[in-house]
């Protein structure tokens, strides 16, 4: 059975086949019993859900593709198939700038059209060291970090926890996709459709972690979509500060060393004290070489936003 899997297009609760032209086929993985694959179908039915709905809006500017039907015997749901490729940083790089006026309008339009789904909570403050595993962070500057990096990388590492720690802002919650990112935003160069997929997260979200998601910090348009999200946006429902406000600027500072935390933590998760073998020596100098470049991001970061 294992080696089977092995042979799907699958990821961590389903696998796909491709059925006809522009569809796939989706179920559960084969080694799950029937109370996963229940959970795994109810799901799929709030997914579908969500997707109807913005489905619904009709917005030209990006597409969804729709889940057609769901079979409960057989654990299977058909869905179409997002045209074109996820979008890269280095995807992007290769288009026209007006492709990529279209992709951030796209972006923008479907952020607004999902936080005005479902109405917008009230302002409440928000502490960004929820949004990461803090105390994981926490942990790891104090009593692990020495063994890898130098006494300035841990003093850079211990003032970054420090300000996360104490930062907050005032926003509200909005109905959200939650996971934007490259995998889950597909763009077909030859129809410039932009495709968003994967709804399973989707949930109410403070409104600031949509618009300053991984996907937009990747391709460097964080702040274009923010001034065309504040053009489209119903400004009777909520308000939104300008591109130059102060706090919004701090706002974008820590959402943005927040994504770039959760890598750096992530990664920190995954070194060893004490590796038993080659394949671990070799996993811990990777991990460290990519945690490297995480504190060059945050300097980086920093400085942007020291301007």
């Amino acid at each position: 059975m294992a080696d089977k899997i092995k042979n799907l297009i699958h990821g961590r609760e389903t696998y796909i086949a491709d059925f006809g032209p522009g569809f796939v086929m989706k179920r559960p993985l084969p080694t799950f019993g029937v109370d996963t694959c229940e959970k795994w179908l109810e799901k799929q039915y709030r997914t579908k859900a969500v997707i109807d709905e913005i489905w619904a809006v009709g917005n030209p500017r990006y597409n969804i593709p729709r889940m057609h039907f769901i079979k409960d015997d057989e654990y299977q749901l058909l869905e179409e198939r997002a045209p074109g490729f996820p979008l890269t940083a280095a995807l992007y790089r290769t288009l026209s700038r007006r492709e990529k006026y279209e992709i951030t309008d796209g972006i923008a339009a479907f952020l607004v059209d999902m936080n005005e789904l479902r109405p917008i909570k009230d302002t409440e403050i928000h502490k960004i060291a929820d949004d990461i595993k803090f105390k994981r962070l926490d942990n790891f500057v104090e009593n692990k970090m020495s063994s890898w990096f130098t006494k300035n990388e841990v003093r850079q590492m211990a003032r970054l926890r420090d300000e996360i720690g104490d930062f907050e802002y005032e926003t509200r919650l909005a109905w959200s996709h939650c996971d934007l990112n490259s995998g889950n935003v597909l763009y077909d160069p030859e129809t410039r459709k932009l495709s968003f997929i994967d709804f399973a997260e989707a949930n109410y979200q403070f409104i600031y972690r949509d618009i300053f998601a991984p996907l937009q910090i990747e391709l460097g348009i964080f702040k274009r979509v923010y001034e065309t999200y504040c053009q489209l946006h119903n400004s009777a429902l909520y308000s939104m500060p300008g591109i130059k406000n102060d706090n919004l600027r701090e706002i974008m500072k820590y959402r943005i060393l927040a994504v770039v935390l959760k890598r750096f933590i992530k990664a920190s998760d995954d070194l060893r004290a004490n590796p038993q073998n080659q394949k671990s020596i070799n996993n811990n100098s990777d991990k460290i070489a990519f945690m490297r470049e995480q504190i060059a991001a945050f300097q980086a970061i920093e400085r942007m936003f020291s301007r």
